[in-house]
């Protein structure tokens, strides 16, 4: 069969259900990871999203011809899959989900373990050519083929591994606020409860693939009112706020207010730091400036790298580093394979903020130093045209390339980049002060419009 293309992201495969990806897809992406990755034994898991059985059932009949041994941990977080496959001896995993595009959408998150024992990231594109190589096609008998699957419990270890992290007694009798977006990040919230000496208020702790309360992304438009409703109703000192597969988490302070990720990645970085002064701390391009700001006063050395996950790791993975975040909401941590984990960085938040003896609002104000935009998103036919006239009209500033162009003047910056996928032009600005960030704004917005 032919599979559209476009499905095979820069990081992972992602498409509309049924339309892009259905059974006889995930057969022939199945029988691909197989061939690609050789393993002799590997994890799946999902998350809870209505088209998971349909796409595990294909996926397995592929990665079954070629044989090895599959283990199902159930429908879990993607960290759960990741620690799986860190833990045990498996060769290779991947978790059915997307994440937290609309409910329309799924996909594959895929892993395999190198002979080194680390952790590699199989990204879509890399198994594309696999997949449009002959003989992908599914056989008429593979449909009715009898599909030993051995059925694995991880909750005890990975609980155990991810407690680890924190020292629960320095944990205080927090009202807290968590919503699950009826993702499956309640599941695990519920194991551990009883642990937190903290009183959790639930909502949307139910999966559900059809996420009837709001949209599996915390920062779409509309997706932050409820909890934010929820945490100035119950007077809780603050909430936290998952994805749909829960590997990214948002900080709600006790005013209702979502914290900006750099900020959480802030109060992360200088837990981590005390313990380990000196290691790298890695961030995107389009963090604020307090950031890497922040992270050399504590003793920590900041590494900026491209926007997305993938790209943040390989910042810890090339520089010593202690944990990794984004303005995405997604963090990583060595000790966690070097992967994310919206429960590790939950945890820790929990431990973090009881240490301080401030309201969460009044720790981030003290972390946000600067006027900063959230990002903006224009609509150009020619992205490199216009990228270069941006060069051109600001070439007064001190300019560099690492991610689209970043342009910094002595009381603001910006950056320009182009998407991956879609024909847009994002922007983030800057400035200290709002003054600033308005003027400049306004100066930007028309120059791009006008271009």
């Amino acid at each position: 069969m032919k599979i559209n293309p476009t499905i095979f992201k820069a990081y992972d495969i992602r498409g509309i259900y049924p339309s892009e990806l259905n059974e006889q897809a995930a057969f022939c992406i199945g029988k691909a990871f197989g061939r690609y990755t050789k393993a002799k034994n590997m994890v799946i898991c999902h998350d809870a999203r209505i088209s998971c059985p349909e796409l595990k059932k294909g996926f397995l009949e592929g990665f079954s011809l070629d044989g090895g041994k599959i283990y199902d941990i159930g429908q879990l977080p993607t960290e759960c899959l990741y620690f799986a496959v860190g833990f045990y001896d498996f060769s290779a995993g991947v978790m059915i989900t997307a994440s937290h595009n609309p409910k329309e959408y799924n996909g594959f998150k895929m892993i395999k373990k190198s002979e080194n024992g680390n952790i590699e990231i199989i990204r879509g594109k890399d198994l594309l050519p696999v997949v449009e190589s002959k003989n992908l096609e599914k056989e008429e008998n593979a449909q009715n083929k009898n599909i030993e699957i051995i059925k694995k419990d991880i909750l005890k270890d990975y609980i155990n591994h991810i407690l680890s992290f924190v020292d629960l007694s320095e944990i205080s009798p927090l009202k807290v606020v968590v919503d699950a977006s009826n993702g499956v990040a309640g599941k695990i919230i519920l194991e551990i409860k009883d642990k937190l000496p903290i009183e959790i208020i639930e909502l949307n702790f139910e999966s559900d693939g059809n996420f009837p309360n709001h949209s599996p992304n915390p920062l779409a438009q509309g997706s932050a009112e409820q909890i934010s409703k929820a945490v100035k109703e119950q007077k809780a000192d603050f909430g936290l706020m998952f994805d749909g597969d829960a590997d990214r988490i948002f900080l709600v302070d006790e005013t209702g207010e979502l914290v900006k990720a750099d900020v959480a990645l802030l109060l992360l970085a200088r837990h981590f730091l005390k313990k380990n002064s000196g290691m790298a701390v890695a961030y995107n391009a389009i963090c604020s400036k307090a950031t890497p700001e922040f992270i050399k006063k504590w003793g920590g050395n900041p590494i900026r790298t491209q926007v997305g996950f993938v790209n943040v790791r390989n910042g810890m993975l090339e520089n010593n580093g202690i944990m990794g975040g984004e303005l995405s909401g997604h963090y990583c941590f060595r000790d966690n394979y070097y992967l994310d984990s919206g429960m590790i960085a939950m945890l820790v938040l929990l431990q973090v903020i009881s240490n301080d003896n401030r309201k969460v609002s009044e720790i981030v104000k003290e972390l946000s130093p600067y006027a900063k935009s959230a990002e903006m998103s224009f609509e150009v036919e020619n992205k490199d045209k216009v990228l270069e006239e941006i060069r051109q009209k600001y070439a007064d500033g001190k300019q560099d390339f690492l991610d689209g162009i970043t342009v910094e003047y002595k009381n603001w910056w910006f950056n320009a980049r182009p998407s991956n996928t879609e024909p847009l032009l994002r922007l983030t600005i800057e400035a200290d002060t709002k003054e600033i960030l308005q003027e400049k704004q306004k100066e930007l917005i028309s120059f791009i419009s006008g271009t």
